[in-house]
């Protein structure tokens, strides 16, 4: 796809500022390349989410834009088609996502996001610019902690310079000083996987991708896959395969034992947040255990037992 729409991506990239590789792994990431975009009428979707879905003033506000947008004639009611939650076109944008930044690259008086890709992916490069992407600079990249490392600071709320970062001995995979002059912005320590899997510094480029999608393991997918689109290697920290993801009843199960130990945790919904993952943190230190804020079985099957076992 980098090669098959070479020219559409050099002028979106010259326009916007965003990466070619990032967007054309937003494209295959949301429809695979524009081949699965949803096949449900999208307003007859919003239509039932506003009549009984679990946020109707959401669903609503989006039937609205949907009709906007029909109104605007860029597409037809037949043909807007989409996912079951009225995400729609070729980088899934929800309608009112379309009417602040849906545009019309080629020229042809529509913002067709559905049949050209042109348009999808000057509307995706349009948005990303808007929330925050910066030109020339990297979404983040990967590092090793030294011994002894805090691992509390692994908290999207601690934001410290990448000289900083390298004075508490944070290093790149090969062993090299983290590139400090790359950036001046500030950086979070990312954990995904807790203190046994790969550790990453992630900058402004990888919180606008969250504004497109706010799920950490959405955007690091589409921010290693761009890195891979550049040639880059695997990430060389190894993923802890034996440690399965908690399912919700068991996500809710552990919210619900930290606040019965007075560790707040917040309302028990199977959302890992701050507070659930401050409330983590509280118990892992209590047991001796590396605070990285991970939710896992073995803290799960810990807060089980009788306090105090």
């Amino acid at each position: 796809m980098l090669s098959q729409y070479a020219d559409d991506l050099q002028k979106i990239e010259q326009q916007y500022g965003v990466d070619r590789q990032a967007l054309v792994a937003v494209w295959g990431m949301e429809s695979n390349f524009g081949s699965f975009q949803g096949s449900q009428s999208v307003i007859r979707s919003l239509a039932t989410l506003a009549y009984e879905g679990r946020r109707p003033g959401f669903a609503q506000s989006q039937l609205l834009a949907a009709l906007e947008i029909i109104q605007h004639d860029d597409i037809t009611p037949d043909k807007m088609l989409g996912s079951w939650a009225g995400a729609m076109g070729q980088t899934q944008f929800i309608p009112t996502t379309y009417n602040t930044h849906a545009v019309d690259f080629d020229g042809d008086g529509r913002r067709d996001i559905w049949n050209t890709p042109a348009d999808a992916l000057a509307s995706t490069a349009h948005y990303l610019q808007s929330s925050g992407w910066q030109r020339g600079q990297p979404w983040g990249f990967e590092v090793v902690l030294g011994s002894g490392f805090d691992y509390s600071l692994a908290d999207s709320t601690t934001r410290k310079s990448l000289a900083e970062w390298q004075q508490l001995g944070l290093k790149q995979p090969d062993g090299s000083a983290i590139p400090v002059a790359a950036s001046q912005q500030q950086a979070v320590l990312l954990l995904p996987a807790g203190y046994r899997g790969p550790a990453f510094l992630v900058l402004d480029n990888f919180r606008a991708i969250l504004k497109y999608n706010n799920s950490t393991s959405y955007a690091l997918a589409i921010s290693l896959l761009s890195d891979r689109f550049k040639g880059a290697g695997y990430v060389v920290g190894a993923w802890p395969r034996a440690d399965t993801p908690l399912s919700r009843s068991e996500r809710i199960e552990l919210q619900s034992l930290l606040s019965a130990r007075q560790y707040d945790a917040g309302a028990p919904d199977g959302i890992i947040g701050a507070n659930t993952r401050k409330a983590i943190r509280s118990a892992q230190q209590s047991f001796g255990w590396p605070a990285d804020g991970y939710p896992t079985h073995e803290l799960l099957e810990a807060l089980r037992k009788p306090a105090g076992q």
